[in-house]
C-alpha cells in the first residue's frame, strides 16, 4: 500500500493543468490584463498567507462555505485563519443562497 501523498504525485500534474484552464477562463471573463496564475500544493491557509506575502497583495478575496459555528470550530476555517494572519485587507465572499 502506498503512503500518504503517493497518489498526489501522479494526480497533481493533471489537476494543475485543469485548474490553470479554469483560472484562465475566469481571467478572460473578468477582462483582467495583469493576473498571474499559480497552482500551489499545500495546506490552503498556509499557501494563501504565503502568496499574500510573496506578491505583496493589498487584498485577499476568499470564499466562505457558510458552515455553522460548531462545524467551523471543530474543522477550523481557512477564511478565519487568513483574516487573522495576513497583512492586508481580506474580503470574504459568501456563497449565494439557493432559490427554491
Amino acid at each position: 500500500m502506498a503512503g500518504p501523498g503517493a497518489l498526489g504525485s501522479e494526480v497533481f500534474p493533471t489537476i494543475e493543468v485543469q485548474l490553470k484552464v479554469i483560472a484562465e477562463d475566469v481571467i478572460q471573463k473578468a477582462k483582467v490584463d495583469n493576473a498571474v496564475v499559480e497552482v500551489v500544493e499545500g495546506e490552503a491557509r498556509n499557501v494563501l498567507c504565503d502568496a499574500v506575502d510573496k506578491h505583496q497583495a493589498s487584498i485577499l478575496v476568499v470564499g466562505s462555505h457558510g458552515y455553522g459555528v460548531i462545524k467551523r470550530a471543530v474543522l477550523g476555517s481557512v477564511t478565519d485563519y487568513c483574516a487573522h494572519h495576513v497583512h492586508c485587507t481580506v474580503m470574504i465572499v459568501k456563497k449565494p443562497k439557493m432559490k427554491h
